[in-house]
Protein backbone atom coordinates (compact mmCIF):
# COMPACT_ATOMS: atom_id res chain seq x y z
CA UNK A 1 0.00 0.00 0.00
CA UNK A 2 3.01 2.41 0.71
CA UNK A 3 4.61 1.39 -2.17
CA UNK A 4 1.32 2.33 -3.95
CA UNK A 5 0.87 5.46 -2.62
CA UNK A 6 4.69 6.48 -3.62
CA UNK A 7 4.26 5.47 -7.05
CA UNK A 8 1.07 7.38 -7.88
CA UNK A 9 2.99 10.41 -5.62
CA UNK A 10 5.69 9.88 -8.20
CA UNK A 11 4.01 10.36 -11.29
CA UNK A 12 2.01 12.86 -10.27
CA UNK A 13 5.12 15.00 -9.18
CA UNK A 14 6.49 13.71 -12.58
CA UNK A 15 3.22 14.41 -14.49
CA UNK A 16 3.26 18.28 -12.55
CA UNK A 17 6.89 19.06 -13.69
CA UNK A 18 6.25 18.16 -17.05
CA UNK A 19 3.40 20.41 -17.30
CA UNK A 20 5.16 23.36 -15.95
CA UNK A 21 8.09 23.13 -18.18
CA UNK A 22 5.35 23.21 -20.64
CA UNK A 23 3.94 25.73 -19.66
CA UNK A 24 7.08 27.42 -19.02
CA UNK A 25 7.77 26.54 -22.60
CA UNK A 26 4.74 28.04 -24.01
CA UNK A 27 5.03 31.28 -22.24
CA UNK A 28 8.86 31.92 -23.30
CA UNK A 29 7.49 31.01 -27.06
CA UNK A 30 5.03 33.74 -26.23
CA UNK A 31 7.78 36.10 -24.83
CA UNK A 32 9.83 35.67 -28.04
CA UNK A 33 6.78 36.49 -30.47
CA UNK A 34 5.55 39.42 -28.31
CA UNK A 35 9.13 40.92 -28.11
CA UNK A 36 10.47 40.31 -31.74
CA UNK A 37 7.35 41.44 -33.32
CA UNK A 38 7.24 44.93 -31.22
CA UNK A 39 10.99 45.31 -32.31
CA UNK A 40 9.49 44.57 -35.64
CA UNK A 41 6.89 46.74 -35.59
CA UNK A 42 4.02 44.38 -36.02
CA UNK A 43 1.53 46.19 -35.17
CA UNK A 44 3.10 49.26 -35.94
CA UNK A 45 4.28 51.20 -33.16
CA UNK A 46 1.36 53.11 -30.55
CA UNK A 47 1.00 53.81 -27.25
CA UNK A 48 -1.22 51.04 -26.90
CA UNK A 49 1.07 48.71 -28.71
CA UNK A 50 4.17 49.84 -26.85
CA UNK A 51 2.15 50.01 -23.46
CA UNK A 52 1.05 46.10 -23.98
CA UNK A 53 4.28 45.51 -24.33
CA UNK A 54 5.64 47.03 -21.53
CA UNK A 55 3.16 44.87 -19.51
CA UNK A 56 4.61 42.22 -20.28
CA UNK A 57 7.95 42.97 -19.63
CA UNK A 58 7.57 44.90 -16.44
CA UNK A 59 5.88 41.26 -15.06
CA UNK A 60 9.58 39.60 -16.25
CA UNK A 61 11.35 41.67 -14.99
CA UNK A 62 12.53 45.34 -13.45
CA UNK A 63 14.63 48.27 -15.49
CA UNK A 64 17.77 49.49 -15.74
CA UNK A 65 17.43 53.13 -16.37
CA UNK A 66 21.25 54.19 -16.22
CA UNK A 67 22.06 54.51 -19.74
CA UNK A 68 20.64 56.77 -23.06
CA UNK A 69 17.66 57.92 -21.26
CA UNK A 70 15.69 54.44 -21.38
CA UNK A 71 14.77 51.56 -19.86
CA UNK A 72 16.60 48.61 -20.38
CA UNK A 73 15.17 45.01 -18.95
CA UNK A 74 17.14 41.90 -18.95
CA UNK A 75 15.09 38.94 -18.88
CA UNK A 76 15.05 35.94 -17.40
CA UNK A 77 15.66 33.39 -20.11
CA UNK A 78 17.34 34.22 -23.78
CA UNK A 79 14.85 35.00 -26.74
CA UNK A 80 15.45 34.46 -30.11
CA UNK A 81 14.22 35.10 -33.96
CA UNK A 82 15.93 34.63 -37.19
CA UNK A 83 19.21 33.87 -35.63
CA UNK A 84 19.30 37.04 -33.35
CA UNK A 85 19.53 36.69 -29.67
CA UNK A 86 18.43 38.88 -26.74
CA UNK A 87 18.03 38.65 -23.06
CA UNK A 88 17.55 42.91 -23.05
CA UNK A 89 13.92 44.71 -24.02
CA UNK A 90 14.51 47.90 -24.72
CA UNK A 91 12.31 50.83 -24.18
CA UNK A 92 12.58 54.48 -24.70
CA UNK A 93 10.23 57.33 -25.13
CA UNK A 94 9.51 56.51 -28.67
CA UNK A 95 10.28 53.44 -29.43
CA UNK A 96 10.32 49.78 -28.16
CA UNK A 97 12.90 47.04 -29.24
CA UNK A 98 15.28 44.29 -28.12
CA UNK A 99 19.49 44.53 -27.91
CA UNK A 100 20.50 41.86 -28.91
CA UNK A 101 24.07 40.44 -29.01
CA UNK A 102 26.88 41.35 -31.22
CA UNK A 103 27.38 44.25 -33.95
CA UNK A 104 24.82 42.79 -36.41
CA UNK A 105 23.26 46.09 -38.01
CA UNK A 106 24.44 44.90 -41.20
CA UNK A 107 22.94 41.38 -40.92
CA UNK A 108 19.76 43.15 -39.41
CA UNK A 109 19.37 45.12 -42.49
CA UNK A 110 20.12 42.94 -44.97
CA UNK A 111 16.88 40.31 -43.50
CA UNK A 112 14.54 43.11 -43.05
CA UNK A 113 15.33 45.47 -46.06
CA UNK A 114 15.87 48.58 -43.95
CA UNK A 115 18.22 51.30 -45.87
CA UNK A 116 21.28 53.34 -44.42
CA UNK A 117 20.55 55.60 -42.52
CA UNK A 118 21.54 59.71 -43.49
CA UNK A 119 22.36 60.65 -39.69
CA UNK A 120 24.05 59.48 -37.54
CA UNK A 121 21.72 60.99 -34.52
CA UNK A 122 24.31 63.22 -33.30
CA UNK A 123 27.32 60.44 -33.15
CA UNK A 124 24.67 58.35 -30.89
CA UNK A 125 25.05 55.93 -33.61
CA UNK A 126 27.97 54.39 -35.58
CA UNK A 127 26.16 52.29 -37.83
CA UNK A 128 22.33 52.36 -38.31
CA UNK A 129 19.56 51.75 -40.43
CA UNK A 130 15.57 52.51 -40.76
CA UNK A 131 12.32 51.57 -43.52
CA UNK A 132 9.83 54.17 -42.86
CA UNK A 133 6.36 52.06 -43.15
CA UNK A 134 4.34 53.08 -45.44
CA UNK A 135 1.35 55.93 -45.47
CA UNK A 136 -1.03 53.66 -44.54
CA UNK A 137 0.65 51.98 -41.76
CA UNK A 138 1.04 55.23 -40.13
CA UNK A 139 -0.52 55.97 -37.05
CA UNK A 140 -3.38 58.78 -37.28
CA UNK A 141 -2.17 62.02 -35.91
CA UNK A 142 -3.46 62.13 -32.37
CA UNK A 143 -1.86 63.53 -28.58
CA UNK A 144 1.64 62.93 -30.15
CA UNK A 145 1.12 64.81 -33.21
CA UNK A 146 1.81 63.77 -36.51
CA UNK A 147 4.80 61.35 -36.75
CA UNK A 148 6.15 58.58 -38.78
CA UNK A 149 6.80 54.95 -37.72
CA UNK A 150 9.74 53.10 -38.67
CA UNK A 151 11.84 49.97 -37.98
CA UNK A 152 15.15 50.82 -37.33
CA UNK A 153 18.67 48.48 -36.73
CA UNK A 154 21.36 50.61 -34.93
CA UNK A 155 24.68 49.75 -32.83
CA UNK A 156 27.31 52.29 -31.91
CA UNK A 157 29.68 52.95 -28.73
CA UNK A 158 26.79 53.74 -26.23
CA UNK A 159 26.16 49.65 -25.82
CA UNK A 160 29.27 47.76 -26.92
CA UNK A 161 29.04 44.42 -27.87
CA UNK A 162 24.36 45.12 -29.02
CA UNK A 163 22.59 46.15 -31.82
CA UNK A 164 19.25 48.15 -31.36
CA UNK A 165 16.81 46.43 -33.47
CA UNK A 166 13.45 48.62 -32.48
CA UNK A 167 10.22 50.05 -33.84
CA UNK A 168 10.40 53.84 -33.66
CA UNK A 169 7.80 56.84 -33.45
CA UNK A 170 9.37 60.33 -34.72
CA UNK A 171 7.08 63.58 -34.56
CA UNK A 172 7.44 65.78 -37.26
CA UNK A 173 7.27 69.32 -36.08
Amino acid sequence: MHNAKFIRYAAFSACVAFATFQAGQVLADSADDKFFDAALCKPPYTMTSAMKIYDVVEALAKPDTSSLGAAIYKLPNQIGRDGFKSTEIFFASNAVGVLIEGERADDLAAKYGLKPETSDLSGTSTRGYSLEFPADLQPEPGIAGPGKVSIVARQGDALPGKTLPACEFVQQF
